[in-house]
């Protein structure tokens, strides 16, 4: 990648379409807002940080951007050629290029960005596509000789124009010097009264070649209202799931698999129907994910199977079971080879290794040793109506089924709860605590309060 490039991103517009407050840039799809998804193409292409031009929403936008993109206001909506003026003046005279890419771009490639580099004329590039409803987007009008005459925004074409398929696509490279230029003679005269940017683009194709780079219609595809959001999601899904597929993954059925963009799964790793990884999740080799099951910001050790379950925030260990019907919620991380079983919760946990979880349990933060048995209808009592309080569990402890740990208490190595106790107490090493009130039984008490009701 040649050096003396700035990316500026065009993602000022409210993007009224979307009937949202929400600004356009950041509507979520496959684990990032849209703009997310531009900046990640410019990044795989190894382009410098970019510029966002920002306004309606600009705080909410910046706030999502931090560090890794500068920013540039666009005040008043006044068209695209206005917010790219306000990027040049940002700019300076630091770069002798400058890549100009809209934010609603999602399908954008790294390797797209590249080849618009490479095949740039003395007047830059831009992308192009051929598309079977070119409805909304600009048309690019050629010359006799094939290159670029003209683009024409939608609302202004004619009856022959609005019959073109070739379409912009709303990504160019374009040099510096030219541009401001182009850019300082464009006016308001058209359909929206708007500051044209393409008026600028047609003007440096007319002093010289800029070149027109063909990509297919897939990579094309603007957002700009929620059908075209989830038609957009659908294809970055597909993508994602054919990309695991080519790295060694199974996916039994893509069209239930929901992989984000943001997911990293390794191979020989089996993906069941109605599977959903985002976030940063990561998963290791060899485990088996689904059906049903929802990972978020999760991370999985090799060779782990969870089915029927939810994931939050949460690490398993290599060889960890989890599920069916199992919820794990944020700060939840286990050693290797633990058992979760079935209607389990837990939150805030470190359990150790080979320790059993496998029935109907409630477990808040706490620390659980190794080889640790936790009975059904273990729950911990955390919360105490103002304060969560902590537990400690250590190595081979074994807590009998239906009990109650009230926080903060600690069970001792080896330590034993009999079942159905209710425990206020630490529990010392190899000690067995029995906490629960001696049976009676009250003979006749039935056949006394039937003759009440009677």
């Amino acid at each position: 990648m040649p050096e003396g490039i700035r990316p500026v991103v065009l993602a000022a517009g409210k993007g009224t379409r979307m009937r949202s407050e929400l600004p356009k840039a950041l509507h979520r799809l496959a684990g990032r807002p849209l703009l997310g998804h531009v900046l990640a193409a410019i990044e795989a292409a190894g382009l410098p940080k970019a510029l966002c031009v920002v306004g309606y929403g600009g705080e909410l936008v910046e706030e999502y951007l931090g560090e890794r993109a500068d920013t540039v206001w666009q005040q008043e909506q006044l068209g695209t050629g206005d917010a790219v003026r306000k990027a040049l003046d940002a700019i300076g005279e630091d770069a002798g290029w400058v890549l100009v890419v809209n934010g609603d771009l999602p399908l954008l490639r790294g390797e797209t960005l590249r080849a618009l580099v490479a095949e740039r004329g003395p007047m830059g590039s831009l992308l192009a596509a051929e598309v079977a409803d070119p409805s909304g987007f600009g048309r690019i009008e050629r010359s006799e000789h094939g290159g670029l005459r003209r683009i024409i925004e939608d609302a202004d074409c004619n009856e022959r124009e609005r019959a073109i398929r070739e379409v912009n696509v709303g990504a160019y490279l374009l040099p510096l010097a030219p541009l401001r230029e182009a850019i300082a003679r464009v006016g308001t005269e058209n359909a929206q009264g708007e500051v044209y940017f393409v008026d600028a683009v047609t003007d440096l194709a007319a002093r010289g070649l800029l070149s027109v780079v063909t990509v297919s219609a897939a990579d094309a595809a603007q957002v700009n209202d929620r059908r075209e959001l989830a038609l957009a999601e659908a294809a970055l899904r597909r993508r994602q799931v054919e990309r695991l597929m080519d790295e060694g993954v199974t996916v039994l059925d893509p069209s239930t698999t929901y992989v984000d963009a943001t997911v990293a799964v390794g191979r020989d790793t089996i993906l069941h129907p109605f599977t959903f990884l985002e976030g940063e999740t990561r998963v290791g080799e060899g485990c088996e994910v689904g059906p049903q099951t929802r990972l978020l910001d999760s991370v999985l050790g090799d060779a782990c199977k969870v089915s029927f379950s939810v994931l939050e925030e949460t690490e398993l260990g290599d060889g960890t079971s989890c599920g069916p019907f199992t919820h794990l919620r944020p700060g939840t991380r286990t050693g290797r080879q633990v058992s979760i079983g079935n209607f389990v919760e837990m939150k805030g946990v470190e359990v150790g290794d080979q320790t059993k979880v496998r029935h109907h349990s409630y477990l808040g933060n706490a620390a659980i040793g190794r080889r640790v048995n936790i009975g059904a209808g273990t729950v911990i009592v955390n919360y105490d109506g103002r304060r969560k309080h902590f537990t400690r569990i250590s190595d081979g402890a074994f807590i009998g089924c239906n009990a109650n740990l009230i926080s903060p208490v600690e069970i001792g190595r080896e330590g034993y709860v009999a079942a159905g106790s209710t425990i206020t107490q630490n529990v010392p090493d190899e000690a067995l605590a029995v906490a629960r009130e001696r049976q009676r039984n009250i003979e006749g008490w039935v056949a006394r309060r039937r003759a009440r009701e009677e």
